[in-house]
């Protein structure tokens, strides 16, 4: 300590401390004990709290509001306390709670999916398209199998319905070539997805069916960003002027997406070279043609020879906890 040679106000500023807070911490930490709080003399004693809660416990009252036992005994001549203590007594003894049945939502499963190849997996959806004027709209419904991103089937109605919704997939699952137990079928919980039709249409096909959580849109994400592609699109209109204006629109958009778009999301391939098993030998030509550049002018390579990303070989929709993680 400097404050005996130098005195402490030298000490104090030469060490950026105030003096207030030298002299607070030479006193010794005192634990204060709380004192007892007195009980106000208006309070109920023990033996009035155990009276009034035997009358509300009693069968008479059990099943009414503190409100109403209150005033019935004023009905009757007697005044034990104010609603407000009748209240505070139950509490003490955990008796204020909801008593009538509340709704309790059911415990959603979260689907974890697994494809390791075309037609294991299909995801489907309904989106809007604005119609003509406002308030009017056509239903774009659209079925994607996930592995491969290749819309295998869709049409437009103006209309979302269940019926609709299991024509479309036996249709699709027909022209497919889907095996029975080989599929399984993702979507929200819509109307057209959970409607009576279409399940027992599953069931017939011997197809699985998938739901997502409630008000889980991650849930369901390959089909969110199908349509996000679609609307997006440079040539697709923001309206359209009639039913069969946005079905010939979709005639066009969809062999592009599968044919010539190059997603992403599975190598920079194109849906239907993925859906149709040729995205190997595509990528293995892409790596060819880059192993020719970098031996012809390896100088332009600063980092090396460009690799090709491997082909998908799996995809999931909430990884399952048993997977594995790809190593680099």
């Amino acid at each position: 300590m400097l404050s005996p040679e130098v005195g402490t106000k030298v000490a104090c500023a030469a060490v950026g401390l105030s003096r207030a807070t030298h002299y607070r911490r030479q006193k010794p930490r005192l634990t204060a004990v709380p004192k007892p709080r007195p009980t106000p003399p208006r309070a109920l004693s023990a033996e009035e709290q155990k009276r009034v809660l035997d009358v509300l416990e009693s069968e008479r009252f059990v099943d009414k509001s503190p409100v109403e036992v209150y005033h019935t005994l004023l009905d009757e001549g007697q005044y034990l306390c104010s609603t407000r203590t009748m209240y505070r007594v139950l509490a003490q003894n955990g008796e204020v709670q909801e008593r009538r049945n509340q709704l309790r939502h059911p415990d959603y499963k979260k689907p974890e999916l697994l494809a390791t190849g075309p037609n294991q997996l299909w995801s489907w959806d309904i989106t809007k398209l604005l119609g003509p004027t406002k308030w009017t709209y056509f239903y774009l419904y659209v079925v994607m199998d996930v592995f491969s991103r290749y819309v295998v089937g869709w049409l437009v109605a103006d209309s979302e319905n269940g019926e609709l919704a299991q024509r479309l997939i036996r249709e699709t699952a027909i022209k497919q070539g889907i095996d029975r137990n080989q599929l399984t079928l993702h979507s929200d919980r819509g109307a057209p997805m959970t409607s009576k039709t279409l399940a027992e249409t599953l069931i017939d096909l011997g197809v699985a069916r998938s739901l997502s959580r409630p008000q889980v849109s991650n849930d369901n994400p390959f089909s969110e960003s199908q349509f996000k592609t679609t609307k997006y699109s440079p040539g697709f209109p923001d309206r359209f002027d009639s039913m069969d204006h946005s079905r010939n629109v979709c005639r066009v958009f969809f062999p592009w997406y599968n044919e010539d778009h190059r997603h992403s999301g599975i190598a920079y391939l194109t849906p239907s070279q993925l859906h149709h098993g040729k995205g190997e030998e595509i990528l293995a030509a892409r790596a060819r043609v880059l192993e020719q550049a970098h031996q012809a002018r390896p100088e332009r390579f600063v980092l090396g020879q460009p690799r090709v990303p491997d082909c998908p070989t799996d995809v999931w929709i909430n990884r399952p906890s048993g997977l594995s993680v790809p190593g680099p």
